[in-house]
């Protein structure tokens, strides 16, 4: 590869909390990088995932969902978000079309409204920073077609967007086609990273990522944003395997139970499923052990946004 025609820059991929951001990242990089759940606001801090198209190399940032923050941590992740957007060379604003369409036809959950009224606090965002961005409507295997084109040009009249993307993160519909156009608009650089590298994430803030992830897959409905995950411990084991010690810190006495479950059952699910992704992951044996402590202030600790690389002081 001659490294004078390369090119290489950051994509920001901001939107409302659940519009699927962590699956498009993962979908445009063909790997892994952000932890998907149902839950919204699953994504705390901006991930970046390595992306290649021929000599151009796209960093997604994977920012947290932007909606009205309540807590610090919710404050903190809002303006991580925004500053992922800021310093970015392109970027995709992605929103759940089958959540619009439900609002304007009257018909919406109260969770598409929230999604809807975030689209809108976004393109004010947008209009407030005078920055152009590209609009990428999301979900569009699950609406039709007509009602697609109207949302399109309703938001495109808000002055804020510059092109329209129609994808499907779950499936990849267009996504090929926004991964073109974006490396159309990385400038021209030296690649940022190894060749091989798809994510920019630290061994140990990935594996908690991935406990964290397997936590709300399994207890997402009984256990709210009361938990994280910290990796106390990341060594290299025998032939070749690593241990991994992790601790599991809620907020409560009585959320126990739910992380443990009926004779353990669930927080051995938990291990199990997050040991065999970190398995394939670091392509190497991993023994994981975890603890569950209640720790009722661990979303106000200035150690936890320094190790996400959040402001604390919001």
């Amino acid at each position: 590869m001659n490294e004078h025609n390369t090119r290489a820059g950051f994509a920001a991929i901001i939107g409302a909390p659940n519009a699927g951001k962590s699956t498009l990242v993962n979908r445009l990089v063909g790997a892994k990088v952000s932890i998907v759940t149902q839950k919204v606001q699953t994504t705390r801090f901006p991930v970046k995932g390595v992306a290649l198209a021929g000599d151009v190399q796209i960093v997604l940032v994977d920012t947290p969902g932007i909606f009205k923050p309540r807590r610090r941590l919710d404050r903190a992740m809002v303006r991580s978000a925004w500053g992922g957007a800021e310093d970015a060379d392109a970027v995709v604003h992605l929103v759940d079309a089958q959540a619009e369409i439900a609002v304007a036809g009257g018909r919406a959950t109260g969770a598409e409204k929230k999604s809807a009224d975030d689209v809108e606090s976004i393109v004010a965002g947008l209009k407030g920073a005078k920055r152009k961005a590209i609009l990428a409507l999301n979900k569009i295997d699950v609406v039709k077609r007509d009602n697609l084109l109207g949302l399109a040009g309703r938001l495109f009249e808000t002055g804020v967007y510059d092109e329209v993307f129609m994808v499907s993160a779950a499936n990849g519909s267009g996504v090929e086609d926004l991964k073109n156009r974006l490396a159309e608009l990385m400038p021209p650089s030296p690649w940022l990273y190894p060749e091989d590298q798809t994510a920019d994430l630290p061994s140990r803030l990935l594996a908690a990522e991935i406990t964290r992830e397997k936590i709300y897959l399994r207890v997402h409905e009984e256990l709210p944003y009361a938990a994280t995950v910290e990796t106390t411990s990341f060594a290299d084991a025998k032939e070749g395997s690593v241990r991994i010690e992790q601790t599991i810190f809620i907020e409560r006495e009585g959320q126990r139970a739910i992380i443990l479950g009926k004779g353990g059952q669930t927080l051995k699910w938990i291990g199990e499923n997050a040991r065999k992704e970190l398995t394939e992951i670091l392509d190497r044996p991993v023994h994981l052990f975890l603890h569950v402590k209640v720790k009722e202030n661990w979303a106000e600790e200035r150690g936890l946004y320094s190790d996400l690389g959040l402001d604390f002081d919001v």
